[in-house]
């Protein structure tokens, strides 16, 4: 059995909402609440571990989903904080061994199946494993005058998604070993990719999109709406 790891510690106000955006509402129910669910109700999932901002008042206080617990601890200033507060939070029991997968709060449409996949991956992988989806437009890189200086080539290029699903005491290593260096890594598998490993890609749905503007919020409860 696995663990999700969830930071949710960010303040949104990139967003502009006026509440973090983990709290924003889709079919019913916060965006957290749609990611929590799509965790807990999988069968490989055994609890959760939410890391939260040190005066977040929305968190509504759950500590049970779908009859598993849900741990939290207080995050940190950057995302790999959270995520290291949150694997340094996880119950003794959970062997270094476990994978544990990290998925961000603000990504709600989450389906099952990438899940079982995702995990069946990073089992078998000693580097672990991250849901993506290849690239498919045209990539432009631009100068500094906001004109196209080039066009990059897409092949072998991927999106990089979440849950991103690596063993306990690798992705505490990497984290830990980031934070000492003084490398502000932007997801895990970055961290781990810095010890010279290299984690597998795990094609995933496309519409698990992460919510960063009022248009994906917007296209997040277009899709949840489908689903319910």
């Amino acid at each position: 059995m696995s663990w999700a790891l969830v930071p949710a510690a960010g303040s949104g106000h990139r967003f502009g909402a006026g509440i973090p955006k983990q709290y924003l509402h889709a079919a019913g129910k916060p965006l957290i609440e749609h990611a929590l669910d799509a965790l807990l109700s999988h069968p490989d999932i055994e609890g959760a571990v939410v890391a939260l901002a040190a005066d977040d008042s929305h968190w509504p206080g759950w500590t049970t989903l779908h009859g598993k617990p849900v741990l939290t601890c207080i995050g940190g200033g950057e995302r790999a904080d959270s995520v290291l507060a949150a694997l340094r939070a996880l119950p003794a029991a959970v062997a270094a061994d476990v994978i544990v997968l990290v998925h961000d709060a603000a990504r709600p449409n989450l389906h099952a199946a990438d899940i079982s996949r995702l995990h069946a991956a990073a089992m078998a992988h000693a580097d672990g494993a991250i849901l993506a989806a290849p690239v498919r437009d045209t990539l432009k890189r631009s100068d500094a005058n906001a004109s196209i200086a080039m066009t990059e080539p897409r092949e072998g290029i991927w999106r990089a998604l979440t849950p991103q699903a690596f063993r306990r005491d690798l992705l505490l290593r990497a984290l830990e070993t980031a934070r000492a260096d003084g490398v502000a890594v932007t997801d895990d598998a970055q961290a781990v990719e810095r010890l010279g490993l290299h984690p597998g890609l795990v094609e995933g749905r496309e519409d698990n999109l992460k919510v960063t503007t009022p248009a994906d919020l917007a296209l997040a409860k277009f899709l949840l709406a489908r689903t319910i």
